[in-house]
């Protein structure tokens, strides 16, 4: 992690209205870090020292169950919160988040804001507000299972989870966040490739055609939740 210099706040600040969310002053805690791609920005079971604030970027959410299998959870990027509810709960992070991009965030020192943030009535609001949208986010994407096509899933996924227009997911991993057999998904990655939109190198798969993956992705739900979305709450 790097944690860039001070004078980079006000930048983010600008296009990123973060301070909006607080009824007290959060500017002079405000920091910026970045994350490289693959980089671990919580551990299973670590003790938050930041309240993060995604910027831009990507990360995925994972934990190990108790058969020691590790399962992909969710894609977190632009708007969303980490560590809102260890901070709420002073607990520590139940599941791990790794980048799967680079990402760069606003950081809050948890130390600084706990108690601050558990009587800032304006900012609870706001996050019961995220919290529900990622309560109905959890339901639409199970709806959006039973619902849609495993092209279709597959072509959001690919577009989530991809960097640089290369995508390398762990197959077993896919399966498990997409609810398919292993020998469905290796199908519809085959098709894919015959169809032009992916080429296979090795273990990773190169997008050759996102604009049709976009098509194929927009048939279902979108999901994005931003920092502006939370504002309009109030208003």
């Amino acid at each position: 992690m790097k944690k860039l210099h001070s004078s980079t706040v006000q930048t983010y600040i600008d296009e990123h209205p973060i301070h909006q969310l607080f009824s007290f002053d959060i500017m002079p805690f405000l920091e910026i870090h970045q994350f490289k791609q693959g980089e671990f920005i919580f551990q299973e079971l670590s003790k938050p020292d930041f309240l993060y604030y995604v910027i831009d970027g990507r990360a995925k959410v994972y934990m190990t169950q108790e058969n020691g299998k590790v399962a992909l959870i969710n894609f977190i990027g632009e708007g969303a919160f980490i560590g809102e509810l260890e901070l709420l709960q002073n607990s520590f992070f139940s599941k791990g988040v790794q980048t799967t991009t680079e990402l760069t965030c606003f950081a809050i020192p948890v130390h600084a804001i706990h108690e601050s943030v558990r009587a800032d009535a304006h900012f609870l609001r706001l996050l019961c507000a995220y919290l529900s949208h990622k309560a109905s986010m959890h339901s639409s994407r199970f709806a959006q299972g039973l619902s849609f096509p495993l092209e279709n899933r597959l072509a959001e996924f690919i577009l989530l989870s991809s960097n640089e227009g290369v995508y390398n997911e762990k197959h077993t991993e896919v399966c498990e966040f997409l609810g398919v057999t292993y020998r469905h998904l290796l199908f519809v990655l085959a098709q894919f490739v015959d169809d032009g939109l992916l080429t296979k190198d090795g273990r990773k798969y190169i997008i050759h055609d996102e604009s049709e993956l976009s098509k194929m992705a927009t048939t279902t739900q979108r999901l994005d939740f931003t920092l502006l979305d939370l504002l309009e709450v109030e208003h």
